[in-house]
């Protein structure tokens, strides 16, 4: 998802009230992308993930969730995360005709956030059926995490926000992207391996030493640090092309909230993995895949393919 292909700026015409919708869409596919983790990591740390016993529906005969005193709320909780995908694929469908019309240069990345909610769809209800198996769980979250880089591309795109003036940077910032995917499959993986199966019956997990692949893990955050810093030192005196400058915003926001994530990854492990904290991590995850995203577009050098 690093291509970035240049498209037109938007005419005159379209920044009428279809660009608009198309710009308030762009964000609504990002807050929606972010929450579905936000809310799938609420589902497992309440040990609500089999709550619905099966899929596509919630029970068999039954879409809707089946009160039983046994079940408790796990029910409704499973069944508004999978009501929420339902929320995000309508989104997704609207953006798509939306950037078609109105950016048709976007037309195929703006198909990009459909096809990953229906491949979300099917993953769920795999990891429904495979009883929460770790190796199901963990591409549901790593194709998530995939959505919401792609939104916060597509939305900056959408708008051309402006190229870097300075020098080209393309091999870190690409190797920085890939670092950012090794430590979310560590996290996962470290996830996995972890007491949180989300659901209390579900206890397989994956046969690793939760110590040392959290170790691994932090060890993978640290480079991704080390690298961030080393980019922040050569664009640190360097602006966006234009009027509007992004640069120095886009990399302040990377630093603090990857510094801010770091921090809650120590005070979870220390503290024994509460669910509160881990579901703090969660969404960290989400945020900081989405700052990622746009600091490796806007950090982009003019004139030069990224």
């Amino acid at each position: 998802m690093t291509s970035e292909t240049t498209s037109p700026a938007p005419t005159v015409e379209s920044r009428g009230t279809g660009y608009r919708v198309t710009r308030a869409l762009t964000l609504a596919n990002i807050l929606t992308q972010g929450g579905i983790i936000v809310t799938g990591g609420a589902v497992r740390l309440t040990g609500s993930g089999l709550g619905c016993s099966t899929w596509p529906q919630c029970e068999p005969g039954q879409f809707t969730p089946v009160a039983h005193p046994e079940a408790g709320i796990h029910p409704y909780i499973e069944f508004g995360n999978r009501t929420l995908t339902g929320i995000l694929l309508v989104v997704a469908v609207a953006l798509a005709v939306a950037v078609w019309r109105t950016r048709p240069a976007l037309r195929w990345w703006a198909l990009v956030p459909v096809l990953g909610v229906l491949g979300q769809a099917v993953l769920g209800g795999i990891t429904v059926l495979t009883g929460l198996n770790p190796l199901t769980v963990m591409p549901h979250f790593l194709l998530s995490a995939a959505l919401v880089w792609n939104a916060v591309w597509l939305a900056l795109r959408y708008r051309n926000a402006p190229r870097r003036a300075g020098a080209p940077l393309v091999w870190p910032r690409r190797l920085l992207t890939v670092l950012l995917g090794v430590l979310l499959t560590l996290g996962t993986l470290t996830t996995g391996a972890g007491p949180h199966s989300g659901d209390a019956d579900a206890t397989e997990r994956l046969g690793l030493d939760p110590a040392l692949i959290a170790r691994a893990h932090a060890l993978s955050v640290w480079a991704f640090v080390a690298l961030l810093a080393f980019l922040i030192w050569r664009v640190r005196r360097d602006r966006s092309v234009g009027d509007r400058d992004s640069v120095r915003k886009a990399w302040v926001v990377l630093a603090v909230v990857t510094l801010a994530q770091g921090v809650i990854g120590y005070v979870q492990y220390f503290t024994g993995l509460p669910e509160i904290i881990v579901g703090v991590h969660l969404a960290g995850a989400a945020i900081l895949t989405a700052a990622h995203s746009a600091f490796h577009l806007l950090t982009r050098a003019d004139r030069t393919p990224a």
